[in-house]
């Protein structure tokens, strides 16, 4: 391009610095909220190399963004990756306003870097145009917002044109290097810019931070300090991690498309608890002692989380869901504002009886003596974790006696407690700080004066409780879930030619503990093992989670309906269930769905009937 006359430079200048402003009249508003938060307790660096690799990974790869929804996930990455490449050109396309650029199309690196930034301006004009008719005319239902009432959002269409016409006009100077298209490119990058803060795209400049800044571990609650720390009541209690997360969500719906809570008609939408955060955010403010359940973000949606993670694992860009909305159950639960009979019971059963089902400890003991379990004296290698389902249901009876009876055939000594309470698993997801911390601290030092080394549970609830929640009042002793525990003997298993077994993934065992091939090795020793559709990282909850199964009837289709109809269309002869409050939910809904149900069976009965 010619050089700029020094009226077209003052031109520029004049105009940057009112873009450059505009930009930063509502990022340095954004900044400010984030900034004003309360620190977040608990939070460390550490383990650095995690961080960095997880934003490696996530940000610069976008692995996530790909490998959970391909071809958007593709189209959004080459976004990502030519904005990377064009940052370079921009800043010289800025430094050509004002005479001095620094890259040429006459040297041998400029030359090749243009060219590179050009095959990149191919690939995002592209993307930008599929995203564009994905969002305008594909219209997926997961992009709406209630606020816009069932529409896209205009500024997303504004932003794709101005991306599309900053490519365009980019590739154009390889034929039309004149005044004319650098003044277009320069116009559409002036108006693109103050427009990244005021709309979605805002993750831009936030989401990389926000990976970065992450919890450090899946579903990680914080803990609380002080007194004061009630949970996330008002605008007072939130932290600077979930202010940055609120202005990071981009709106894609991803949460939302996996949501059990949405999908089967409730209140409830991920996306939309993020966004409420945000515009409590921009009306009230940090520090504010405006209830944050109300206005923005509706108490019964908060309550109808099963806690399953898919929201958490499939976002993009690093928002925590979970810790947010236990953080605002938190908030209501310990301050009274949370009324409700199956709640309140719930938590008095748990102070009272130990127990989330409400029974007294003798009949956990009756059925101790029944079975002629050993009592763990120390000198066995394994304690057994019975917990309220394996203690108390007559199912998660049954499946004990069968694992008992596998770890007997394997030879592997073990005992049971002679005390035992609830790990305070529906309490902590309801947000009952208080019933929590007595029932870990009681369950850790009944450990300590059992010296139990290793534990083994049925229950991934369980797994997840003692060996994450409990670390807050002490240190427990290594748990492994039963499925890790007979694959890890699985040659020792009985090879039978079986039935078809189609097997259900916890969410408990897979989102948040990352164990899926160990379930299936061991069915695999019984028969053939199907997948439903939505299975791994992507299975869909049995409805029973985040304290969901003790809190009476849900409004809208029963998420194990839904969830045991897709079971069922795979034609097995058997559902394999790995947790106990699956098995509940699925006792009924499997019934309930079909005339001639697949028999259902924890993996442990599986494995036990392949014994006999």
């Amino acid at each position: 391009m010619p050089a700029p006359s020094h009226l077209e430079t003052a031109i520029f200048l004049v105009l940057l610095a009112a873009s450059a402003y505009g930009f930063w009249m509502r990022f340095g508003k954004v900044v400010r909220k984030i900034r004003a938060s309360k620190p977040d307790p608990g939070f460390s660096f550490q383990p650095i190399g995690k961080r960095v690799w997880d934003f490696f990974s996530e940000v610069m790869l976008q692995s996530k963004v790909i490998e959970q929804r391909p071809l958007p996930g593709i189209a959004h990455a080459f976004v990502f990756w030519g904005f990377c490449a064009f940052a370079l050109v921009t800043l010289n396309h800025f430094a050509e306003g004002i005479g001095f650029p620094f890259l040429s199309r006459e040297g041998w690196f400029g030359r090749i870097y243009f060219y590179l930034a050009a095959a990149f301006a191919v690939c995002v004009a592209i993307s930008i145009a599929g995203l564009f008719i994905r969002r305008f005319f594909v219209r997926p239902q997961w992009l709406f917002r209630k606020e816009t009432g069932g529409n896209v959002s205009w500024e997303s269409g504004l932003i794709a044109f101005l991306i599309f016409n900053l490519m365009i006009t980019y590739l154009a100077t390889f034929w039309w290097d004149t005044k004319l298209v650098w003044w277009a490119h320069t116009l559409t990058l002036l108006i693109f810019m103050p427009l990244i803060p005021h709309t979605k795209h805002l993750h831009l400049v936030l989401s990389p931070l926000t990976v970065f800044l992450s919890r450090g571990g899946f579903s990680k609650i914080p803990p609380l300090v002080g007194d004061e720390d009630f949970g996330l009541d008002t605008g007072k209690d939130l932290t600077q991690i979930v202010a940055l997360q609120a202005y990071s969500c981009v709106e894609c719906g991803r949460c939302t498309e996996h949501c059990p809570a949405y999908n089967t008609g409730k209140v409830l939408n991920p996306k939309e608890i993020a966004l409420g955060v945000r515009g409590y955010l921009n009306e009230f403010g940090p520090g504010s002692e405006e209830p944050l359940l109300g206005k923005y973000i509706s108490q019964e949606a908060a309550f109808q989380c099963t806690t399953c993670g898919a929201c958490e694992f499939q976002c993009p860009v690093g928002v925590e869901h979970l810790p947010i909305i236990i953080g605002l159950r938190r908030g209501a639960v310990n301050t009274g504002k949370w009324e409700d009979d199956y709640g309140t019971k719930l938590f008095l059963n748990l102070e009272r009886n130990g127990n989330a089902l409400g029974f007294s400890s003798t009949e956990r003991q009756k059925f101790i003596d029944k079975q002629q379990f050993p009592i763990f004296d120390g000198t066995q290698e394994y304690c057994l974790w019975l917990g309220c389902m394996g203690g108390y249901d007559p199912k998660g009876r049954e499946i004990m006696v069968d694992f008992a009876s596998v770890m007997a055939h394997l030879g592997t000594t073990y005992g049971v407690l002679r005390k035992e309470k609830c790990t305070g698993d529906p309490a902590r997801r309801l947000g009952n700080d208080l019933v929590f911390q007595q029932l870990a601290e009681q369950n850790l030092e009944t450990l300590a004066q059992s010296k139990v080394q290793k534990i083994v549970s049925i229950c991934p609830h369980c797994v997840r409780t003692i060996s994450t929640d409990w670390k807050e009042y002490g240190e427990a002793p290594p748990i492994e879930h039963h499925s890790e525990f007979m694959a890890r003997f699985k040659d020792k298993l009985p090879q039978t030619a079986g039935p078809k077994i189609v097997y259900h993934d916890p969410c408990y065992l897979g989102r948040y503990r990352g164990v899926y091939d160990e379930p299936r090795q061991v069915l695999a020793r019984s028969g053939e093992v199907l997948d439903p559709p939505r299975s791994r990282e992507k299975s869909f909850c049995c409805g029973a989670g985040g304290g969901l199964a003790f809190l009476g009837e849900e409004t809208g289709e029963r998420v194990s309906h839904n969830r045991a109809k897709e079971l069922v269309a795979t034609g097995a002869e058997i559902v394999g269930a790995a947790c106990p409050f699956c098995n509940t939910m699925f006792r009924d809904a499997l019934s309930a769905v079909s005339e001639a149900p697949p028999k259902l069976l924890d993996i442990a009965q599986i494995a036990a009937a392949s014994l006999k």
